[in-house]
């Protein structure tokens, strides 16, 4: 079933029998480059408390001023932290960044595991079936948009995963996005971006064939010479044919009148002129 929810500006507040860091969750976020720079600091400026952490340690320096806090190390970011949020280059990547220093994965249980980075569907059902093995709850949530959206916080969130968890992602996905469309069980977000990004790409290739289509006719049609184009023939004079008029110009006379013929096959001389029969 697919559902879209338009985001909410706040995040959950604490329910009766539940502490503050349930309802406002500490955030891991793996991945602070060119569009999870702008998502982390997003998610900070909401009032979540942001550990950030990226292999290039100025990116997420430059969080600092936004209110997160910079980790050296994927597992320091993840230390003490509900939800780990990964926005890396690619499959290869994010699964290093799992991993501790002798190779091992590093997931606490009951972590809950939100991947939003584009990495197929390879690497994709290979995390599902990681967190299922581990016992960390895992969504698969890739968005659309470009840098300027993830930094107005307008991208559009395809989420698929439990759903008697999303009430737990849901102020995070707000926090980035103008609408969330849940899709499914985990898996079924990357399939709805390969679809779009293969349709974007077809409509990009067949807008700019079209473009360049019509530069070449319009540059065909200019570089004609004059004198091979076809001269415009003049229309061939049409013989006169008799009208019939009567008067007020009418194409019959009223009944009763006569019809005549002009030009009159007679001239009717008049009488005012020299020489007239009077």
């Amino acid at each position: 079933m697919t559902t879209t929810q338009l985001a909410a500006p706040q995040i959950t507040p604490a329910q009766p029998g539940h502490s503050p860091q349930t309802a406002t969750p500490v955030i891991a976020f793996l991945g602070t480059g060119r569009m999870g720079g702008p998502m982390a600091a997003n998610l900070a400026r909401a009032g979540f408390r942001v550990q950030a952490w990226d292999r290039t340690a100025s990116h997420a320096a430059a969080l600092i001023k936004d209110g997160a806090t910079a980790a050296a190390s994927p597992a320091e970011a993840i230390k003490g932290a509900q939800i780990l949020i990964t926005m890396l280059a690619d499959g290869p990547a994010t699964e290093q960044a799992f991993r501790g220093p002798d190779g091992e994965l590093d997931l606490p249980h009951g972590l809950i595991l939100v991947q939003m980075a584009t990495v197929g569907m390879e690497w994709t059902e290979r995390f599902v079936n990681t967190a299922t093995r581990y016992q960390v709850s895992f969504f698969d949530a890739p968005v659309s948009g470009s840098q300027g959206p993830a930094e107005d916080g307008e991208l559009v969130i395809l989420a698929s995963g439990p759903s008697w968890l999303r009430e737990a992602v849901d102020p995070v996905f707000a926090a980035l996005g103008r609408a969330t469309t849940w899709l499914g069980p985990a898996g079924n977000g990357t399939r709805a971006k390969l679809v779009l990004n293969n349709w974007l790409a077809d409509l990009a290739e067949t807008t700019a064939e079209t473009l360049s289509f019509a530069r070449q006719r319009s540059s065909t049609r200019s570089r004609t010479p004059i004198s091979r184009r076809r001269p415009l023939r003049p229309a061939a004079p049409s013989s006169p044919s008799p009208a019939r008029c009567c008067p007020g110009g009418g194409a019959s006379p009223p009944p009763g009148m006569p019809t005549t013929t002009w030009p009159p096959s007679t001239p009717h001389p008049d009488p005012r002129l020299p020489g007239a029969r009077r």
